[in-house]
């Protein structure tokens, strides 16, 4: 339970509560204005610092980090098994949130480890505020070891609703941005439901979220390249594939050749030598077809027809004259012999000259055959390096690829995966309710129990259980007509349900805490009904009910009977005074 709120500035209005129920009033006076409780008398102000000293996380705007109240600390005292004396107070400030002070080294203790003095000397010890939230969680909720998608911290917040959170306005949520997968799932453990299955759901909510910023990369024409679809990809891979495996294969049968660049260099020499051969022959054949021509121009001059030419012409040419054309053809065929000795000596050196370099390209050919298949069996070690650097690249592409192919494939198959599981988890989650039968018929008679006590017997109220499409379903019905006031008292039930369970089978605290802003609009009757129902219920659970009231609210509900006798804290807090309030003054 808790004992004692308090600060080590005189000013603070110190509360000590008792066990059963704790009514925190605040006058109002005709001067009191609608203002928040930050700036009026602090009965929000009271849950803040309860949170604060449970180990919320705290920022800027946090109420104890606020300038007027940064250097005060402020203490809770608490029960704690285990502690001398059967309690512990813990301290903290808005100056330094992140460290707390326990009065007794009980972290020693529940670590399973003896402290350096023995309890009965041991002093005011200080340990991280994260510290502090596993301890509560161990101690409050007798939760050990990991437990993903249980919070310590969640679970305070239903017990203890913040108003500055909007904890209000619904029964299953304790803010307004809450998943109902993270709501559920801590809802389940208090009313002893299996509360794994039902956080499962959260798994699946995050797989959705990814999907759905993957599948808005897809559609980006940037980030869209990056991941691609699978029957892009699958070609591709493909192509890439062969590349790796031709790499491979040349790589394989490499040959180094420690001469490959002298038999590179010899084999462009012999290639420019047959190419010269094969220029020399051309000149050569041109020249022999020349030769051949010119044989076949060259014959022996006739003059015979010369004699009946004259002849005819009346012309007798004498011996002389004959003997003179006899001498000039001698000549003429010593002229057409010497030509035809010259042509055919110079056909056959042609000849000659083309049959050797035949010889010559023929042995060329073969040696630059055999250069060649030499170089074409293997390479410069410079070759096989660069080879073999292609091959890691192109591995490293593939590899690229494939990640690609898997991150499509996973996203367009996660659809129907996750619509899968989802079935499969539902269809779990069912038959474990149907197994648990006991624990959600305890909550639901209870929840009737309370709702029927403020609005009579004839009012239909349930809880209902069931497994969503998208998280563990419980919701509180209470047949209305959906006013504020009704839907406040619905929360209220549901809470003393809630804590009830929990305390009943040691997972959850022995308290309560309500905000008066839960009373907003509800009719005097209920008021009054619902004060008795906490004391009732309280007391005989052997729990502990916090509940802060406007002066008039109270009022109201003792104009309808209530006896508020011994319920009433001795602090009363006052709007109208600057130091009637919380604090003892105004910022």
């Amino acid at each position: 339970m808790i004992r004692r709120l308090s600060a080590d500035d005189p000013r603070f209005r110190r509360i000590d509560f008792s066990p059963g129920l704790n009514l925190l009033v605040a006058n109002t006076t005709d001067s009191s204005g609608d203002k928040d409780s930050r700036n009026g008398t602090g009965k929000s102000s009271m849950v803040e610092l309860l949170h604060f000293l449970l180990g919320s996380r705290t920022d800027k705007k946090s109420l104890p980090a606020r300038k007027a109240l940064r250097k005060i600390s402020f203490s809770l005292e608490l029960d704690w098994s285990g502690a001398k004396g059967g309690r512990l107070t813990v301290t903290r400030s808005g100056a330094q949130p992140e460290v707390v002070r326990l009065s007794q080294d009980v972290d020693a203790d529940e670590a399973g480890h003896e402290s350096l003095f023995d309890i009965d000397f041991a002093g005011p010890v200080d340990i991280p505020a994260t510290r502090w939230t596993k301890l509560l969680e161990a101690k409050l909720f007798g939760l050990s070891g990991e437990h993903p998608g249980l919070s310590g911290r969640t679970m305070l917040s239903f017990l203890i609703r913040r108003i500055s959170s909007h904890a209000f306005n619904t029964p299953t949520r304790t803010y307004s941005q809450q998943s109902e997968a993270d709501a559920a799932t801590n809802l389940a453990y208090l009313l002893g439901l299996d509360w794994k299955l039902a956080g499962g759901y959260r798994e699946i909510s995050a797989r959705e979220a990814t999907r759905r910023q993957l599948r808005q990369a897809v559609n980006d024409p940037v980030w869209g390249r990056i991941v691609g679809s699978t029957a892009e990809l699958r070609g591709q891979i493909t192509i890439g594939e062969e590349d790796v495996r031709r790499l491979e294969e040349q790589i394989k049968a490499f040959r180094v050749v420690p001469q490959y660049e002298e038999l590179k260099r010899r084999a462009d020499e012999i290639d420019r030598e047959i190419r010269d051969l094969n220029s020399q022959d051309a000149i050569d054949r041109r020249n022999l077809s020349d030769l051949q021509a010119a044989v076949r121009d060259t014959t022996d001059g006739d003059v015979k027809y010369l004699e009946p030419v004259y002849r005819e012409l009346g012309i007798l040419l004498g011996d002389q004259v004959k003997r003179r054309f006899d001498d000039v053809k001698d000549f003429h065929r010593s002229i057409i012999r010497n030509r035809q000795r010259y042509l055919a000596e110079e056909t056959e050196s042609v000849e000659t000259r083309l049959t050797g370099r035949a010889s010559q390209r023929e042995r060329l050919g073969t040696e630059l055959q055999q250069v060649l298949r030499t170089l074409n069996e293997g390479g410069a070690l410079e070759a096989l390096t660069a080879l073999q650097q292609a091959l890691a690249q192109k591995q490293a592409s593939v590899g690229a690829l494939r990640h690609r192919y898997e991150a499509a494939q996973t996203l367009e198959a996660s659809a129907l995966e996750i619509k899968a599981k989802r079935l499969d988890l539902q269809r779990a989650l069912k038959e474990d309710l149907d197994e648990r039968a006991t624990q959600t018929s305890e909550a639901t008679v209870l929840f009737s129990e309370f709702a029927q006590r403020l609005y009579g017997s004839g009012r239909q109220a349930y809880l209902e259980f069931d497994a969503g499409p998208s998280s563990l379903r419980i919701v509180p019905h209470v047949d209305s007509d959906d006013s504020r006031g009704i839907g406040n008292m619905v929360i209220f039930c549901f809470d003393l349900t809630m804590a009830v369970v929990a305390h009943r089978h040691g997972r959850g605290p022995n308290f309560l805490v309500h905000d008066s802003h839960l009373f907003d609009g509800v009719d005097d009757r209920q008021l009054r009904d619902a004060l008795e129902l906490a004391a009732e219920v309280t007391e005989r659970e052997g729990m502990q009910y916090v509940v802060t009231l406007n002066s008039d609210d109270l009022e109201k509900a003792q104009r309808k009977g209530y006896d508020a006798s011994g319920r009433v804290l001795p602090v009363r807090l006052d709007d109208e005074y600057d130091d009637g309030g919380l604090f003892g003054f105004r910022f």
